[in-house]
């Protein structure tokens, strides 16, 4: 907990406020959309704030056209963004690349010898790594193509950029120096590259296999922003055949742009995608995103690879080798498929650490992994929730905390005597422990300690409780039939185990119900319910059974001292005297 630097929970929407965004949905023909769609939305809404970890959020429909999303803590403008966007990701083959700024127009006509599509710069545009092939380890990190230089002069550096596309299944090997196309080397034959008789554009490009004239024109005419500009129009529409897109994130003001070809793969063919860190081991320095596709979409991804690879084994300079990763009409990776097809159903995104942040990777996972909205929304209102009621509750539930736990303290050192003090620091150590889950928890999956979080807490503090009643009543149960005190702690613990795990496997089995059924508030009761649980389990296993064996060989418990609550002497007084209390008369005495 302290490693995280976090002492404090995390506060829900009713404790501690947050944040209201509202959505409206916007339509083609002005009109509200159909209602099963906003129900989409919403469960999309919904499974979308789950993903980002910020639990205790609210998602409902208001009126025919807006969404109102509640989101507990201050300053949730990210996550407001995120809930709301399309996220429509399509892969597409590339068909020409150029930079994304005005070019300056060469001192000279293109010559034979620059090999068509080739890039000034060298600049690694992304990297694939195909297993089974080349290297003795059964993996091959393969290298990618240069890219061009804004400034269409040649330049024989190799710094790494874009993101990379490779094979999730198998663990990627070290990375290795790119190796370059130098520029001013010769063209390739025609029996090697049939489209190199092609005339060549002064962008390097020879738009081979693109029949759309305007949509060459589009692609010569398009200037991208650096810094990441504005989507070209068209360029999210998965019906069009043609379309020019820019990089989303542009290092350094370099940008670059892409004539695309048909949508060779759907976004709702993403199975799941999920954030990972960086993997030091493997020479990793930037988080990534993996990705699964389904059967249809791992056969489609498979054949876009394949002639991917095909393209680059004819001419390693081909834009056509590269597949591009279209977001929300930006790309966000274009790699080169240059060691073959990449097939498993798998694919991994990664990029420069500088760009591919822990924050950028996570947002993206979520995007992918709860596909894109039925609808266009845009934010038209947000507003910051008043937490004075907040306090209020969480103040009084912590006194009703409080008073439960005091008056379960002051009943066992009241009928268990010295016995009770084990109890008491078992239920210290219990709360300690769930104090420090709900921390740990709330930094990373993001709970948010709402009030009925501490319903369940409180609850909880019973349960706690009837763990120890049942194992010192076993205890209480070997001294009166004769035993001494340390074979009596062994033994009972022994019976009263079983009947422990019983109790709580139901307890948790119950939590477990309720969760996955219930929703809001209830589901929350239930998730701390079985969180304290579990930790009662771990509790008693390892430190109030422990702890009992240690007493025991001390002169206060192990002699029945009168205050110990182990009195054997007077627990078998007791138990005559209920004995004969409640025995029945034999018939000589009636």
């Amino acid at each position: 907990m302290f490693m995280q630097g976090a002492g404090t929970p995390k506060l829900g929407l009713d404790l501690a406020g947050g944040t209201t965004v509202t959505l409206t949905a916007h339509t083609e023909n002005g009109k509200n959309p159909p209602s099963s769609q906003m129900d989409q939305a919403v469960k999309i809404m919904t499974q979308r704030v789950n993903g980002l970890g910020v639990s205790d959020g609210e998602v409902a429909k208001q009126g025919g056209n807006n969404i109102v999303v509640n989101l507990p803590g201050q300053g949730q403008g990210r996550a407001a963004e995120t809930i709301g966007s399309t996220a429509k990701l399509q892969f597409r083959q590339v068909f020409a690349e150029a930079g994304g700024l005005p070019a300056q127009a060469p001192a000279t006509t293109p010559t034979p010898t620059s090999s068509p599509g080739a890039k000034a710069t060298g600049t690694p545009s992304g990297k694939a790594t195909i297993p089974g092939a080349g290297t003795p380890s059964g993996k091959a990190t393969g290298s990618a193509k240069p890219t061009d230089k804004p400034t269409g002069t040649p330049s024989d550096s190799s710094t790494p950029r874009g993101r990379a596309l490779s094979q999730a299944l198998t663990a990627p090997t070290p990375s290795t120096s790119p190796k370059t196309t130098p520029s001013g080397s010769a063209s390739p034959t025609p029996s090697a590259n049939p489209s190199a008789q092609t005339p060549v554009a002064p962008d390097g490009n020879d738009f081979a296999g693109v029949d759309d004239k305007a949509a060459i024109a589009q692609f010569q005419q398009t200037v991208c922003e650096p810094k990441g500009g504005p989507t070209v129009p068209g360029s999210n529409d998965v019906n069009r055949k043609w379309v020019v897109a820019c990089d989303d994130k542009a290092e350094k003001g370099s940008v670059t742009k892409y004539l695309l070809g048909p949508v060779r793969v759907l976004g709702e063919d993403v199975k799941s995608a999920s954030a990972m860190p960086p993997d030091t081991s493997q020479g990793q320095s930037s988080w990534s995103v993996n990705l699964t596709f389904t059967g249809k979409g791992g056969n489609q991804f498979s054949q876009t690879t394949t002639e991917a690879s095909k393209a680059y084994q004819a001419n390693p300079s081909s834009p056509q080798s590269q597949v591009a990763i279209v977001l929300d009409g930006q790309v966000v990776s274009a790699p080169s498929i240059n060691q073959g097809p990449i097939t498993g159903g798998s694919a991994r995104i990664d990029g420069p650490a500088e760009s591919f942040t822990q924050t950028y990777a996570e947002d993206l996972s979520n995007k992918l992994k709860y596909g894109a909205l039925p609808l266009e929304f845009k934010m038209s209102a947000i507003d910051e929730v008043s937490s004075t009621l907040g306090a209020d509750q969480l103040r009084g539930g912590l006194i009703a905390g409080g008073i439960g736990l005091a008056l379960v303290l002051l009943y066992c050192l009241v009928y268990y005597r010295g016995l009770g003090l084990v109890a008491v620091g078992s239920l210290v150590v219990a709360s300690w422990m769930t104090y420090v889950a709900v921390v740990i928890l709330g930094e990373n999956i993001g709970w948010r300690l709402s009030l009925p979080h501490i319903i369940g807490l409180i609850v909880s503090i019973g349960i706690t409780a009837d763990s120890f009643i049942v194992y010192f009543e076993r205890i209480r149960d070997e001294l009166r039939a004769g035993r001494a005190l340390r074979p009596s702690v062994e033994v009972a613990w022994k019976r009263a185990r079983r009947t422990i795990l019983v109790a709580d496997a139901v307890t948790f089995l119950a939590a477990v119900v309720l969760y996955f059924l219930a929703v809001g508030g209830v589901a929350g009761f239930a998730f701390a319910m079985g969180l304290t649980t579990l930790i009662d389990v771990v509790v008693v296993f390892l430190f109030t059974k422990p702890l009992m064996s240690m007493l025991s060989r001390t002169a206060f418990f192990g002699k029945g001292h009168k205050l110990s609550g182990l009195d054997a002497a007077r627990l078998r007084r007791t138990a005559q005297t209920r004995a004969n209390g409640t025995a029945r008369p034999t018939s000589q005495e009636v």
